[in-house]
């Protein structure tokens, strides 16, 4: 058996269409046909989401035609979404995977675990994955499904434990989220909010019971709270004609609250040289965790940048922030952390070799 598992390598994918945040808020003002009113709420929302730019699969926030979102016709159903999300998912998914394995043999891989809250279909991703990676036929594979943004932990959690328990195993982890395929023309406080924050991205990463190279991420343990008396305070819910986001106004102030006594219970000494991975789940959740943790906007750097050039890939996203932390320096310590349904709240523990 392994004492501890590795974080090897890290390998991330974005979808060819690329927005504008303004450009985004316009287009839903068109789509939605909002009021002047209306439109002055809704550009007020984008424009304080602390997001640059966002990534699609559908070119439909342009001018040049729309698959799914058009005034001329009915929303798209929860079938017609899946559909898509099928042709759409695992390509991306294959990209990230290609990226993380390097010069990795395709035989080399012991293990799948795949993730995703976005769509779902069987034969699934880990099936479309072993023909476009020439994966072994005999690949052990565990799918990770509909639990939202902190899915990615629970996902090294699974790849952790097999790393402990066989030292000659390879994970390929891979988390695929296609966000934008469930935009809807719903008025709501709620999705206003979601769709002005999230957007679509793949993040693969490869876990193995030995370091490989200077970037490697030791996992050290991991903890986790949920917070049970608030489980609709962040949900998401299959709908009628999509998948449904709640996300209640008053989350970052639950989060806050719960935030430091979770990474509290690690027990890292203060004068440690501390960085931080925290799931950008939107601006005023990094800032409710500033606040919780006495931290700058430089504590949260990574955080950020990944937030106003990604936007909020759901599950992917923690890995994009940690791609970032790659450069940090040997010996330092990471916390990492995401919220998601629940409400839950997942962290880990990490030092950089």
């Amino acid at each position: 058996m392994s004492t501890f598992s590795y974080i090897t390598s890290i390998g991330t994918a974005n979808p060819p269409y690329v927005y504008e945040q303004k450009d985004l808020a316009q287009f839903m003002t068109d789509y939605m046909e909002l009021s002047e009113l209306e439109e002055k709420g809704l550009k007020r929302v984008y424009e304080n989401a602390g997001i640059r730019r966002r990534f699609s699969v559908l070119p439909d926030f342009t001018t040049s035609g729309a698959l799914f979102f058009s005034k001329q016709a009915p929303e798209p159903t929860v079938a017609e979404r899946m559909r898509f999300y099928e042709h759409a998912a695992s390509p991306l998914a294959a990209e990230a995977c290609r990226k993380a394995m390097g010069e990795l043999r395709p035989e080399e891989i012991t293990h799948l675990v795949t993730v995703s809250c976005t769509g779902m279909y069987a034969p699934g991703i880990d099936i479309d994955l072993i023909r476009a990676l020439k994966l072994s036929p005999g690949v052990h594979r565990t799918a990770i499904n509909f639990m939202g943004c902190y899915a990615a932990f629970n996902a090294l959690k699974v790849a952790d434990a097999i790393c402990r328990a066989d030292a000659s195993a390879c994970v390929l982890l891979v988390c695929v989220e296609l966000c934008s395929i469930h935009f809807q023309k719903r008025r709501d406080k709620e999705q206003l909010i979601s769709q002005a924050l999230f957007a679509d991205g793949a993040a693969a990463a490869i876990i193995q019971a030995a370091p490989q190279n200077s970037g490697t991420f030791r996992i050290n343990r991991f903890e986790c709270a949920v917070i049970p008396d608030e489980g609709k305070a962040m949900a998401w819910n299959v709908g009628n004609t999509a998948f449904d986001m709640i996300l209640s106004s008053y989350v970052p102030a639950l989060i806050q609250t719960g935030i430091d006594r979770l990474l509290s219970s690690y027990g890292i000494p203060e004068e440690s040289e501390l960085h931080y991975a925290i799931h950008p789940g939107g601006k005023k959740i990094l800032e409710a965790v500033k606040e919780a943790r006495g931290l700058t906007e430089d504590d949260l750097w990574a955080s950020y940048k990944i937030l106003s050039e990604y936007g909020n890939m759901s599950s992917p996203t923690v890995l994009f922030v940690l791609r970032e932390l790659s450069e940090v320096s040997s010996g330092h310590s990471i916390l990492s952390a995401a919220f998601g349904p629940g409400l839950t709240m997942e962290s880990m523990y990490l030092t950089k070799l």
